[in-house]
Order: structure tokens, then C-alpha cells, then sequence
């Protein structure tokens, strides 16, 4: 493992710190190094707070020994003026004389701008070390950014059979307390959530945050292709109603470029059915977490329904835990086949 590798993977770590907490700004972190010591770290905290860099420099309790010192970022520096003034002006006035990067800006406005400002004002760049573990860090970023469509999980409560609910009379869970649970911490994620106008009309779900403090609710999007959904439903009557929309794009494809356009870079599809049929259909999937329960429900809603899937969706990085008498299901759609 060279230096620079060694010094990144303690940037990572400190990335990982911030993630969940700072949409839609990507996780990074930072650590100055000199004479082969670590003398500050820094990692991006929450939106409209200070960027990774600022956060290591200030780190600093005698600015000067930032002069001379390698900065080592997860990402590439920001170069333009957004909530906060550009990283990269910040690291010129400190001194610093290197700066390592790990993942480039994926914006094609941005790309390279950074690591460009810093070289015509003298500092040594490298790119590249640790990329892709980098861009692991913020899988919705980059997607969102190389496509303008928000990185999509699918998710969803099923049986031993396939199934999302049980027969009329038999009781309402099919999954464990601690798989509900993990549920909430998958909505705190993202941005918004969208299910179909069936199943609004089916279950009327309040598709809220439960069960975290300081945990955000994301939009709730109801995609109603045909059928205006009840506006009785607790979407639209509860305190959180300002924070849902309605979406009457004919296709999935089409309602989801409808938010990228609004800025969301991730987004949660929690069903029904047939909504997640469509999803694996039109190959808009980018991940999935399922979680099974240990029944054989033979209710009449099919997890995935309504599509054939051909190719068959195939699945990357794939993990299996327990979560009381559930199991979680998840992984990567892989590129190409779903």
C-alpha cells in the first residue's frame, strides 16, 4: 500500500461519518498530512455547513502548518461558488502544496475544474487514488449527476411465496418488528418515496420516518398515471402534506426524470407490485433491499408483478442479514440487466 493509499483510506473512513447527512451535497472527507504525519481531518457534515477541506483547515490550531502539507480528499475540491464559498480558494490561501483526490467531480460543468484552479495556482495534483472506492461513497450522487435520473432502490416486505400481503382476516405484518425498523433507517436515506396510486388506495400508508430523531422526511410521491388518488389519504391530510406530490407521467421513466429535473437525486420505491414490476421492467432499479418473512402468506398482491423481466435482473454485491425472524435481502442491480 503506497502513502497515498493509506492516507485516503482515512479520508474514507472519515466520509463515512457523514453519510445519510448531507444530501444533496456528497459525503467526503479530508485529511492534511505532513512530513508523513496526519495533522488534521475534517469530513463534510451537513448541507450549508462547511465543506471537508474548511472543516480539516479549521481543524488546525495554528493555521501556518498548513503551509507545506498534502491535502487528501474523497472527492475533488469544489471550484464554484454554491452555499459555501469555493474549497479550492481556501486551500490555495492555507498553503497547501499538494492535493491528492480520490473520486473527480462527476458534473460535467465541474469535472476537472477543481484539480485545474489548483494546478494554475501552483499546487500539485494526483487524481485517481482509491477511485472507485471514492465514488462508493456516494453512489446517488454520481448517478444522478452522469444521468439526471435519481439512483433508485427498490424495496419491499414479502413472504417465503412472493407475496406482499395476506389473506383478508389473517393480520397485516408479514415482516419482523426489527425488519420494519431497518425500514425506517432505509427512508431516513433517501430524498423521497414513491409508491403507486394503488397502493394508496389499497393500504393507505403515511410513508413516514418513524423511530429516528433528527431523521428528515423525505417526499412522498404518489405516481397516478391514471387515476387521481383519494384526497383523504393521510399523504395528503397529515402534518407532512406540503412534502407530497403527485405524479401523472404515463410512464415510470418519465415520473422519475420529472424529479431529477426538480433536483432529487434519490429515490425510494416502496410499491406496489406492480409499480415494482414496471421498475425492473424498464430497467430503473439500481438497487434492492428486500426483506423476507418466514411465511407462506398466499395473499393475492405479487412483489413483482404484472411484467416479465427478460433478461432476468441480476444482482451485484449482494448481502444477507438477519433481522429477527426476517431476512434482509440487498444488493446492486447490475449494469446492463436491470
Amino acid at each position: 500500500m503506497t502513502d497515498d493509499e493509506k492516507f485516503m483510506r482515512e479520508a474514507i473512513l472519515l466520509a463515512r461519518r457523514g453519510m445519510g447527512q448531507t444530501r444533496p451535497n456528497p459525503a467526503v472527507g479530508c485529511v492534511l498530512v505532513k512530513n508523513g504525519r496526519i495533522i488534521a481531518r475534517g469530513y463534510h457534515r451537513r448541507a450549508g455547513r462547511p465543506h471537508a477541506e474548511i472543516e480539516a483547515l479549521r481543524a488546525l490550531k495554528n493555521p501556518a502548518r498548513a503551509r507545506g502539507a498534502t491535502a487528501y480528499l474523497t472527492l475533488e475540491p469544489c471550484s464554484t461558488h454554491g452555499r459555501t464559498p469555493p474549497c479550492t480558494e481556501a486551500l490555495i490561501r492555507a498553503g497547501i502544496a499538494r492535493v491528492v483526490s480520490g473520486a473527480i467531480d462527476p458534473n460535467p460543468k465541474h469535472r476537472g475544474r477543481g484539480l485545474r484552479h489548483l494546478a494554475q495556482a501552483g499546487v500539485k495534483t494526483t487524481s485517481g487514488v482509491l477511485a472507485d472506492q471514492c465514488a462508493a461513497l456516494n453512489p446517488e450522487f454520481h448517478h444522478f449527476m452522469a444521468t439526471g435520473l435519481p439512483w433508485v432502490v427498490a424495496k419491499c416486505g414479502m413472504s417465503l411465496d412472493g407475496r406482499l400481503t395476506r389473506p383478508p382476516g389473517e393480520g397485516q405484518w408479514i415482516t419482523s418488528p426489527a425488519a420494519r425498523a431497518d425500514a425506517m433507517k432505509l427512508r431516513a436515506r433517501v430524498e423521497a418515496i414513491l409508491v403507486g396510486a394503488g397502493t394508496i388506495r389499497a393500504d393507505d400508508p403515511a410513508l413516514t420516518v418513524r423511530g429516528l430523531k433528527s431523521a428528515e422526511q423525505p417526499r412522498r410521491i404518489i405516481w397516478a398515471p391514471r387515476t387521481q388518488p383519494s384526497g383523504k389519504a393521510k399523504v395528503f391530510t397529515d402534518r407532512h402534506r406540503a412534502r407530497t406530490m403527485v405524479l401523472r407521467q404515463t410512464t415510470l421513466r418519465a415520473a422519475l426524470r420529472a424529479l431529477g429535473r426538480q433536483g432529487i437525486q434519490s429515490v425510494l420505491v416502496e410499491g406496489g407490485g406492480r409499480t415494482l414490476g414496471k421498475l425492473f421492467a424498464s430497467r430503473l432499479a439500481n438497487e434492492v433491499v428486500f426483506y423476507v418473512g418466514p411465511m407462506l402468506a398466499g395473499g393475492s398482491v405479487a412483489a413483482v408483478a404484472g411484467t416479465k423481466l427478460t433478461p432476468p435482473a441480476a444482482l451485484t454485491q449482494t448481502l444477507v442479514a438477519r433481522l429477527g425472524s426476517c431476512l434482509r435481502l440487498s444488493g446492486r442491480v447490475e449494469t446492463g440487466k436491470a
